[in-house]
């Protein structure tokens, strides 16, 4: 068997574990944040395993395989991000789960998850721009759309790309669902929708949306690494540094509405990108 296969293969068990103890992380800093002891750093991994064996009550047929081909096409990116195929591919594989888990929330009639479901069409139609534009970028400055092509630069490319960078790290605040973007859905008491796009989802098919939720993130804060990967700790130190900021944030802000979101995305998001591009010559 291919090397690399079995390397990408392990990349994705890495990365389901190491997104679980973000996401237990995220809980803990926050409760200190708001002066709260909070749960335990494994707390995600105990409401997974709890969640995994709980029957889903789906009231159609569309909410079991739209929750397991998000959570498949978020491994799958993981997979082919590190085996190293094209990076546009990759992003292409990741926004298919975002879409499925939309279509499932869609296909409920209720509410409260129809709402949720239309928020988040146009949170990934403000956030996945901004990702396609950072690889676009990751691209020009790096030679190559592999992830070998933009290893093999000797300078940190955010050197040369610190506007992209910056919209990189406002799509991830829209992508974690973190205030003030979190008009899809929310963790937090203040939602008015309830869980927004995840209302109906519950059980196994809950689990597996939860799971495709760790793996984006990690596979976002990957693509982060990815500007500064020589020495490898100073990306992980610089992607940890963006991901506290992202917390506070989130613990700082009020929710805004979807339109602030949508021309904030556009107009800055952009702005940055075409600016630095034209930095590049």
């Amino acid at each position: 068997m291919d090397k690399r296969l079995v390397f990408a293969l392990a990349a994705v068990l890495a990365a389901t574990i190491l997104g679980g103890l973000i996401s237990g992380l995220d809980r803990k800093l926050t409760a200190r944040f708001q002066a709260r002891k909070g749960p335990p750093l494994l707390q995600p991994f105990y409401d997974l395993l709890k969640l995994l064996s709980k029957k889903p009550m789906a009231i159609n047929n569309w909410l079991g395989p739209c929750a397991a081909v998000s959570a498949l096409a978020g491994a799958t990116a993981i997979g082919l991000l590190v085996y190293g195929a094209h990076l546009l591919l990759v992003v292409f594989v990741q926004a298919v789960g975002a879409v499925f888990l939309v279509l499932g929330a869609l296909s409920a009639p209720s509410p409260y998850s129809r709402i949720g479901g239309q928020r988040e069409l146009l949170q990934i139609l403000a956030s996945e721009p901004l990702i396609l534009w950072a690889v676009l970028g990751l691209g020009l400055a790096g030679s190559g759309f592999s992830v070998d092509a933009i290893l093999a630069v000797k300078e940190p490319l955010l050197f040369s790309l610190p506007l992209v960078f910056v919209a990189l790290s406002l799509a991830l605040t829209i992508k974690l669902r973190k205030s003030p973007f979190d008009t899809s859905a929310s963790h937090h008491a203040h939602q008015e929708l309830v869980r927004g796009v995840y209302t109906e989802y519950s059980g196994s098919d809950l689990a597996l949306i939860e799971l495709a939720h760790w793996l984006e993130t990690v596979f976002l804060l990957a693509l982060m690494w990815l500007f500064w990967p020589d020495p490898w700790w100073a990306g992980v130190l610089l992607t940890a540094g963006v991901y506290l900021l992202e917390i506070i944030v989130d613990n700082i802000s009020a929710r805004l509405t979807w339109r602030w979101m949508l021309g904030l995305a556009w107009s800055v998001g952009l702005a940055l990108c075409l600016g630095n591009y034209c930095m590049l010559g």
